[in-house]
């Protein structure tokens, strides 16, 4: 599969670049950015070239994946599967729900594949925790906690992102929770409640369609000593934690692409494509009104 990447920033540079260059089985063909002068330097350091047009780029590949911010990306994909390229996207899929349903009804229109990168789901740890905690029923309650500290140190490389200081730690590390704790309890009826805390700490409580409820912490700016991800179900099962990843964040992204490409050659649709990302972007965008004080 020939691959282009659409970003130039630090997450395409620790991440997606080195992902696509040292994949056995893609042909990392090309990078385009919004400032050309990056790109090129991207693409000189993995052995590719660099494109102007984005569109031209779209002509060349097979699959495009997209290390931008979620406006951009909400912008660009449907241009991509519209030109026939297999879409490998970042969380959140877009920052509003139409720009998601946007992104979607062009995938589906295109017929094009798509694989949203939650990077806990493509862990081979976590994948198989997950599929383990979903064949397991009468999960009472759940408790997750997503704690960064991007905004607390001074040496985070995505601490001048200029969408995450806008939307915080709700749409940056809320998809995380959401990625793990949907295909486990099921879907989300309702917000049950939102609370702001420290900065911007959000807690929400979620009602879900299999019977239990889950809390979660989500933040960017805790302490660096207090940082750190847990995941805990509760049951008729007894205690489950979700377990730590010995891999990093490149060899995931190396087996999203293995699912995208999977996607594709089999026409069946991967559990985190656009339409789950929508429903993402969905629970979050309530989770936004009742912090806001409109639940509705």
């Amino acid at each position: 599969m020939r691959i282009g990447l659409l970003g130039t920033g630090p997450w395409a540079q620790m991440a997606h670049a080195p992902a696509l260059s040292e994949h056995p089985a893609l042909d990392f063909a090309g990078v385009w950015g919004r400032r050309p002068e990056a790109a090129k330097e991207l693409a000189e350091r993995h052995g590719t070239r660099s494109y102007d047009d984005v569109d031209a780029l779209f002509a060349d590949v097979d699959a495009v994946a997209v290390a931008l911010p979620p406006a951009i990306q909400a912008e660009l994909a449907p241009r991509a599967a519209r030109a026939g390229c297999h879409l490998l996207l970042d969380k959140p899929l877009a920052p509003t729900v139409q720009q998601g349903r946007a992104v979607v009804e062009a995938v589906r229109e295109a017929g094009v594949a798509s694989v949203v990168f939650f990077t806990t789901r493509f862990q081979p740890e976590a994948e198989a925790w997950i599929a383990e905690q979903a064949g397991r029923a009468g999960w009472f309650t759940a408790r997750a906690q997503w704690l960064g500290s991007v905004f607390s140190g001074d040496d985070s490389p995505f601490a001048d992102s200029p969408w995450r200081q806008e939307s915080g730690a709700l749409w940056d590390v809320g998809p995380h929770a959401l990625s793990v704790l949907l295909p486990v309890l099921g879907d989300v009826r309702r917000v049950a409640a939102a609370a702001r805390g420290p900065r911007d700490t959000v807690h929400l409580v979620l009602d879900h369609t299999g019977g239990a409820s889950s809390t979660l912490t989500l933040s960017l700016t805790a302490p660096r000593a207090a940082a750190g991800v847990a995941v805990e179900l509760r049951g008729e099962a007894g205690v489950a934690l979700l377990p730590d990843s010995a891999q990093g964040v490149v060899p995931a992204l190396m087996r999203a692409a293995d699912a995208l490409s999977a996607a594709a050659h089999s026409g069946q649709p991967h559990s985190c494509d656009a339409a789950f990302g929508l429903r993402v972007t969905e629970i979050l965008a309530s989770a936004d009104l009742a912090l806001n004080g409109d639940a509705g």
